[in-house]
């Protein structure tokens, strides 16, 4: 069983670091527990499966992190789920860093990373 730890920052923003494929089904888990896809989970999957597209896209741009389009009525609703994502190769693997929104409960996160056969830990910075 592979450990993967989830941080929380003090502003409650919650991040997971995973290779590619892990972060695309751990966003079709937590879209399967609250019960379907938002528009952002939706462009951030997107941006996983054209990997190599977006990751040469943010080191043209000098990018560290892509901001998937969010509509203003979403923040409101509590609909958004992803803030943004950081694509990056180590050792040529392919590896995606989620940053949730801070709404999204820590839980479901857990619950959707246990659900894939991972030892969770959850790093809190306060």
């Amino acid at each position: 069983m592979q450990r993967v730890v989830v941080e929380v920052d003090m502003a409650k923003y919650k991040m997971v670091d995973l290779p590619g494929d892990e972060a695309l089904k751990l966003l079709e888990k937590i879209g399967e527990l609250r019960g379907g896809l938002t528009p952002d989970m939706q462009e951030v999957i997107r941006y996983i499966r054209n990997f190599d597209e977006f990751y040469t896209y943010m080191r043209k741009k000098f990018k560290d992190y892509i901001a998937p389009p969010h509509k203003p009525e979403d923040y409101i609703r509590g609909a958004v789920v992803v803030d943004k994502i950081k694509l990056y190769k180590e050792d040529e693997e392919k590896r995606v860093v989620i940053v949730f929104d801070r709404r999204v409960d820590v839980d479901i996160i857990a619950d959707a990373l246990r659900a894939l056969g991972y030892k969770v830990e959850i790093k809190k910075a306060f």
